[in-house]
């Protein structure tokens, strides 16, 4: 019986965690900030690159907060920092390095809950 009330405690206790981090009414409050320190170990960037690194992901943050805020057309504000950021990162890293950071970029989203998709 006690098993049986621990067992009942403890799915009660992760059911409740898992609804509670849900997003609330579907939209997702991501600030947009990003670990320069492990980002640059991923794209392995070099001196120069992860100072520009650092200053876009910097201003990435700076427009998320605004889009998040934003009482108009939120979600358009969202998906042009987005994009803008995804455009200056391209100019700033080879190939290679785009590549990874594309696909870090979208999962990221995808976890956040965060749909950049025009409807």
């Amino acid at each position: 019986m006690k098993k049986l009330g621990l067992t009942f405690v403890a799915a009660l206790a992760f059911s409740a965690s898992v609804f509670a981090a849900e997003p609330q009414n579907g939209t997702s409050k991501w600030d947009g900030s990003i670990n320069k320190a492990k980002l640059s170990q991923y794209l392995q960037l070099s001196a120069d690159q992860n100072e520009k690194v650092a200053d876009i992901c910097d201003y990435f943050q700076v427009q998320m907060k605004s889009a998040l805020n934003a009482k108009k057309d939120n979600e358009q504000q969202v998906r042009n920092a987005v994009y803008g950021n995804l455009k200056l990162m391209k100019k700033t890293l080879d190939e290679k390095q785009y590549s990874n950071y594309v696909r870090l970029m979208a999962m990221t989203l995808r976890n956040k809950g965060i749909n950049i998709e025009k409807k």
